[in-house]
């Protein structure tokens, strides 16, 4: 049986073991996880935070991390600005991005979520209001979310990843990792 593991990852952490590319030392996942011969199944930026799904199974891995799999992806999304249906209309549809266009996702907007606080703050600005969006998309590009919600004029402020597939960071704690099924 493989093993797996859900690792709430906190923002400003490297989503892997080692940190190669700086002077000074970074948190990595060896800071959180001390399990060897487990490696993430996709990445999740430094400055996201939420579910990172681990294994030592070369074939969960691709199922989970390869777009042609089209595992679903939720992400718990604070955006810059009120957003309008006009913009949720276009995330559905799909958007055109500098490497083409994505596979529509999944939007709703959604009450502020009750997250732990994020270290540090996001920005506020008290002369732009911002909104947060549950997100669904079934690729990985990098930085995706990202892109799409600023190409519809909406900067992310703030991104969770809530689940992978049938995953969720339900009662899990930011920091913290469990085994999975």
């Amino acid at each position: 049986m493989s093993k797996l593991i859900l690792f709430n990852k906190p923002f400003g952490v490297l989503p892997q073991f080692t940190d190669r590319g700086s002077e000074t030392m970074r948190a990595t996942l060896s800071d959180f996880i001390d399990l060897p011969g487990v490696y993430p199944a996709g990445r999740l930026d430094r400055d996201s935070e939420g579910l990172m799904l681990l294994t030592e199974d070369g074939k969960l891995q691709a199922r989970i991390a390869d777009p042609k799999y089209k595992t679903p992806k939720t992400y718990l999304v604070q955006v810059e600005g009120d957003v309008e249906d006009e913009s949720l209309l276009t995330l559905q549809r799909g958007v055109e991005l500098k490497d083409g266009m994505t596979k529509p996702a999944q939007v709703e907007r959604i009450s502020e979520p009750d997250l732990w606080p994020r270290d540090p703050p996001i920005r506020v600005r008290k002369s732009v209001p911002d909104c947060w969006l549950k997100l669904t998309i079934r690729e990985g590009r990098n930085r995706q979310v990202r892109r799409m919600t600023a190409a519809v004029g909406h900067p992310t402020l703030r991104l969770v990843r809530w689940s992978i597939g049938e995953w969720s960071l339900e009662g899990l704690p930011l920091g913290e990792w469990k085994a999975g099924d």
